[in-house]
């Protein structure tokens, strides 16, 4: 028996080692990203934090800082917000009505999540970019996050197959070499990844920060830039690390 129960736990140990770790996404995703005259012109924005391509929720308290920033304003949406569940965990939903013409970027800074498989801390600060009645002017504007992806490539009217490109930024400076790791928002489960590698994808940016990526099927991809902050958080006192994702969503349409 205590042979058995050591080879369990050898098995076990080879298989936490074997097997890639599952990436965590802040998810900002809109019910629309080209808001047309014949559309509906209130968006819903789900809120969440997940692992997007295996569709396994995490539980998500509500966010630090919640805005839009549209015609040169941000707009506080945080009273808009109203609990939800995503994935079977709690997550967070937002109606925001689109009156006039023009570039809306929905950003969120969520309260950092303590991850105990990484004895680490997450923030993901997550952003994605929604147009309206044939207004595109200001898709590449920088929000000001502590990190966040620049888009180099439209955010939005993009086929599947197209490149997408990016910058990735810390204190609004490009971070050269960062990692970048790319999930497809695998809603119905239609797709299956061959083996766990291709669940998430990794990618390095370039020694500008600049990352490109083309995605091979249309719906939401997701683009989280890692790096670890210059600080540490307490956790039942202990200074543990954090690590910061720079996290954009982009929506690749079918061509028909």
């Amino acid at each position: 028996m205590k042979y058995y129960k050591m080879t369990v736990l050898i098995v076990a140990l080879n298989l936490l080692v074997i097997c890639p770790a599952r990436s965590h996404f802040g998810m900002l995703i809109p019910s629309d990203s080209m808001v047309m005259q014949d559309d509906s012109r209130t968006l819903t924005i789900v809120l969440s934090f997940s692992h997007p391509f295996e569709s396994v929720g995490m539980e998500m308290v509500k966010p630090k800082i919640c805005k839009v920033l549209a015609g040169g304003k941000h707009m506080d949406l945080v009273g808009l917000l109203e609990a939800a569940r995503v994935m079977g965990h709690n997550a967070w939903t937002a109606a925001f009505s689109i009156k006039r013409p023009g570039v809306y970027m929905f950003y969120m800074e969520p309260e950092p999540f303590w991850e105990a498989a990484e004895d680490s801390y997450i923030i993901h600060f997550t952003k994605t970019v929604v147009t309206a009645f044939g207004d595109d002017e200001g898709w590449d504007e920088e929000l000001g996050l502590k990190t966040e992806i620049v888009p180099l490539s439209k955010p939005f009217g993009l086929y599947a197959g197209n490149v997408f490109q990016g910058i990735v930024k810390l204190d609004g400076k490009a971070v050269p070499f960062a990692e970048v790791e790319v999930e497809y928002f695998n809603k119905d489960k239609k797709y299956t990844a061959p083996t766990d590698y291709m669940i998430t994808q990794s990618i390095k940016a370039d020694g500008n920060g600049v990352f490109t990526y083309a995605a091979p099927v249309s719906g939401w991809w997701g683009f989280a830039a890692l790096i670890s902050a210059d600080y540490k958080l307490p956790h039942q006192g202990m200074e543990k690390d954090v690590e910061l994702g720079a996290v954009i969503w982009v929506y690749f349409h079918e061509m028909k």
